[in-house]
């Protein structure tokens, strides 16, 4: 028999590696450690997503709907909301409207002179701006849960709280403690059980063990991360 399906809603984090971004049949990355304690895996994500992309994924891509459509299908985890709190130099449309620049020698400039500016915005404003703000984050979180609720009353949820980050491209953690104490209080308030990501990720970036950006995790992380989202199914069963 067939093990159940589990539908992840993430962000880079679901298949980046220490070295590379990696197919979603690399055995090491973490939904697939998942998948070998018992689950059949289906991957949504995109690097990058936040909150809102995983509410535009779950309302836009029939992949998703089909999947959710599957009796086959007996949980899903929310994995987007770390980068919502990774700080902003520019508001998120505006980052998210640079490959749509013409020409595309203009495109390259702007995108360079975004990427050598962003650093030193963020260091110039102490990371003051988030990608998004906590309340959108709980605004998408709670559109997410409402929608899978109403099709799926029976499926079992899980959300990931945000990670942390040591990132020289990112060089402000102003706001993940505070990120970190809601997204808990958002998963007591909303009966959702939580995997608490900073005490599997800290030590390795405190030790220096991860992808050298700063963001995505070596494989040791990866396998923690997974076994956790295992052991918090079972125990939302």
């Amino acid at each position: 028999m067939s093990p159940p399906r589990l539908l992840v809603i993430g962000d880079s984090l679901t298949f980046h590696g220490p070295q590379r971004a990696e197919l979603l049949t690399e055995p090491r990355i973490w939904p697939n450690i998942t998948g070998a304690l018992g689950w059949r895996p289906d991957v949504v994500a995109r690097a990058g997503w936040t909150s809102r992309d995983g509410w535009w994924a779950l309302t836009k891509d029939p992949r998703v709907w089909t999947t959710l459509a599957d009796p086959a299908l007996a949980a899903c985890v929310i994995g987007v909301g770390s980068m919502d709190a990774v700080p902003a130099s520019v508001p998120v449309w505006a980052r998210e409207a640079i490959p749509y620049v013409r020409s595309g020698a203009l495109r390259r400039r702007v995108r360079s002179a975004y990427l050598s500016a962003h650093p030193h915005v963020v260091r110039a404003t102490a990371g003051a701006v988030r990608q998004l703000p906590q309340s959108a984050t709980e605004h998408y979180w709670t559109r997410m849960l409402a929608a899978i609720r109403h099709h799926r009353p029976a499926l079992r949820l899980l959300l990931l709280g945000p990670a942390p980050w040591r990132s020289d491209a990112y060089p402000s953690n102003r706001h993940y403690a505070a990120s970190v104490a809601a997204a808990h209080r958002y998963a007591d308030s909303s009966g959702v059980a939580l995997v608490d990501l900073e005490p599997l990720v800290a030590p390795m970036h405190a030790q220096g063990r991860g992808n050298p950006d700063g963001l995505h995790w070596d494989w040791a992380t990866h396998a923690q991360v997974g076994r956790a989202v295992a052991e918090g199914l079972a125990a939302s069963e």
